[in-house]
């Protein structure tokens, strides 16, 4: 007997070295802003690396190489692209740009053939429709500035062309003005772990020699338009040196886009010694413009959620306990008569546990509910702390994926017992656990495959593609599918959540009212819409404008007050509902809540009128009102669980201290 209690320190340490390993390895996974650092040593190349070419126009990414411009001499390769950059459009290929560090000087890179007149064509509509090219040096997206209306405006990216107001003529972007930040490094015995696109790494006392150097904090450009002598230019090889060019004045010395042009593509770079420091060169990127308005929301959130305490407290307090505390002093003759006089929701005690129609349905909703929910929390969360870093593109999308395939195991776990509660045993569980699995990928897959149909006719680069559908429905049947019945399974072990009353063979007849009851359920989603609609401006500027979104605090704090807000929203329509003795709370519960998703679709449609008035053509509004459909989904069936789910302990609660006999 006293041999186990000897291995256990040993088995705790096993235990707790695997433990370590884990979060290591999970760590891996991440990129923690500020902790993984490149360092060059002066003459070293870097080259820069293209994205997709993109536009707050149409909404739809083009390959870069997809016009005519420069190919680096071993071909254009594609970088490793994970699982997010695919689905929002990305992709990232090498490019003919190289750097030298702190080497100042002015490139030649190559001269096309005589433009024919789709080239011609397709350049001066993307130019006109306002597409940028997004270079990345880095890991850093290029910056440019602008003043505009003597404010001055920062810009990611560099548009394809340049159209002057007259609209007489189109000019491309040949030439490129660098600027390139670089702050000393010098080993300091700081110890610096970190997981970037090269794995994990660590810099230790041994190492400071070697990671002493520059390293890069700013990318910024101007773009020019240059109109060259391609009889000079094509004497020259690429990466051959030219004297340094200033941006002309004058649109007569622009290169136009026309017929029979032979276009030269220039460069030049200037390294600048900067005092930013590697973990904040991200700062110019991420400044947080209207942090104000931003509190303003939550306050106004606050304000919401004291209203609507200050009423749930009056219901518990004043009314019911009040009505429960004379029920329980009188004897069984006196709580006989008083029933006879009751009035209000005491008189509903057996038909509020009744069976609600399409029961199957609100059982699959709330389980999706519970993982969307789930998903976004803890999403938000890591986000929050600084794991989802914007230097990792497409990681905030694969890691809402990967939580939401895992959590399918809660999704089935609450529909089920869900659908025990309600029929008072477990037959049936597994189509119940089919149908949470399927219900809200399905409806995702139905609105993503009819939208790509319109991105593959149009050849974007946003399409997603074949091999990646199969992926992600291997993803979805291999791992979603089997631990939802997982989850299902465990829901049918789970304890089975007793009624505190009986229920009535025949069901109650419901009284007469003045007015329907489904406008009182959709002014209730008027509430939560209110502490949800400034942060939902910020982030569909962030969708559609291409900005940086990175205040995830706040996001995080708005999202717990809009389940406060849901919650409270929910009760309080409910027990309106008790008090007039109709006992069809169920769904009603569900979309009082749920209803701020209409809301949002509206102010979704209203985004679209007022503030991307420049967005053009069919496809693109399309493409804008299918995913904003999607996001609407998604919040009724988050939001709707919230309410439904706190209103069912709210009833069960009240319900439970009415003693019948």
């Amino acid at each position: 007997m006293e041999v186990p209690t000897r291995r256990k320190p040993e088995i705790y340490c096993v235990c707790l070295f695997f433990i370590v390993n884990l979060f290591v390895q999970i760590s891996d996974a991440f990129y923690l802003p500020g902790s993984y650092m490149h360092t060059y040593s002066d003459g070293d190349q870097i080259y820069a690396k293209v994205n997709s070419l993109t536009s707050i126009e149409t909404e739809l990414p083009y390959s870069y190489y997809s016009l005519p411009y420069c190919k680096p001499l071993g071909g254009v390769k594609k970088s490793a692209e994970n699982l997010g950059e695919l689905l929002r459009g990305d992709q990232i290929d090498n490019s003919p740009y190289l750097f030298r560090m702190n080497v100042n000087h002015s490139i030649y890179l190559c001269t096309t053939t005589p433009l024919n007149e789709v080239e011609v064509n397709l350049l001066k509509r993307r130019t006109r429709d306002l597409y940028q090219v997004n270079m990345i040096l880095d890991n850093l997206p290029v910056m440019r500035f602008a003043n505009q209306n003597g404010i001055k405006i920062q810009w990611t990216g560099f548009p394809v062309g340049y159209t002057p107001p007259d609209a007489s003529a189109d000019y491309i972007i040949n030439h490129l003005k660098f600027k390139v930040l670089v702050h000393e490094y010098e080993g300091n015995g700081v110890e610096i772990i970190g997981t970037g696109e090269e794995g994990m790494g660590v810099i230790s006392e041994a190492d400071k020699k070697k990671v002493s150097g520059y390293e890069i904090v700013g990318f910024q450009v101007i773009p020019c338009s240059v109109k060259r002598d391609p009889d000079v230019m094509t004497k020259l090889h690429m990466y051959d040196s030219i004297s340094p060019t200033n941006c002309p004045s004058e649109l007569d010395k622009y290169q136009p886009i026309s017929e029979h042009e032979r276009i030269s593509f220039t460069y030049d770079v200037e390294f600048v010694k900067s005092d930013i420091r590697w973990p904040s060169r991200w700062d110019a990127y991420l400044k947080m413009e209207g942090s104000r308005v931003h509190w303003f929301s939550i306050l106004n959130s606050l304000m919401v959620i004291f209203f609507l305490a200050g009423i749930v407290f009056v219901i518990f307090l004043r009314t019911v306990r009040r009505d429960l505390t004379r029920y329980e002093e009188l004897d069984k003759e006196a709580q006989a008569q008083m029933n006879e006089e009751l009035s209000g929701w005491k008189l509903v005690v057996g038909d509020v546990f009744r069976e609600p129609d399409c029961s199957k349905l609100l059982c699959v909703m709330v389980g999706d509910g519970v993982q969307i929910l789930g998903m976004a929390a803890v999403t938000i969360v890591f986000a929050a702390l600084g794991f989802m870093s914007p230097a990792s593109r497409g990681m905030l999308l694969t890691g809402m994926i990967i939580l939401y395939l895992f959590l399918g195991i809660a999704s089935g776990y609450v529909s089920v017992r869900l659908w025990r509660t309600i029929k008072g045993t477990s037959e049936g569980w597994r189509s119940i656990s089919w149908l949470s699995a399927c219900f809200f990928p399905g409806i995702a897959f139905i609105i993503l495959t009819a939208l790509n149909f319109l991105l593959w006719g149009s050849k974007s680069t946003g399409a997603i593609p074949i091999s990646l559908y199969f992926e992600l429905f291997f993803l979805w049947f291999c791992i979603s599918v089997p631990l939802t019945l997982i989850g299902g399974f465990m829901g049918t072990k789970a304890p089975q959540i007793e009624y505190p009353v009986r229920t009535n063979q025949i069901p109650r007849e419901i009284p007469a009212r003045k007015y329907p009851s489904w406008l009182l359920v959709l002014g209730a989603g008027t509430l939560p819409f209110g502490t949800l609609f400034i942060e939902l401006f910020f982030i569909l500027s962030s969708i559609w404008l291409g900005r940086f979104y990175y205040v995830f605090g706040f996001l995080l704090v708005v999202l717990l007050l809009l389940v406060i807000v849901c919650a409270e929203v929910s009760v309080v329509l409910t027990y309106m509902h008790l008090c007039v003795e109709d006992w069809r709370w169920w769904w009603k519960s569900f979309f009082a809540s749920g209803s701020v998703a209409l809301y949002v679709f509206l102010y979704s449609i209203n985004y679209l009128v007022f503030d991307l008035q420049s967005l053009s053509g069919p496809v693109s509004a399309i493409l804008y009102l299918g995913y904003s459909l999607l996001m609407a989904i998604a919040i009724m069936l988050t939001t709707g669980t919230i309410g439904f789910l706190m209103s069912f302990y709210f009833v069960h609660y009240l319900f439970s201290s009415v003693k019948i006999d």
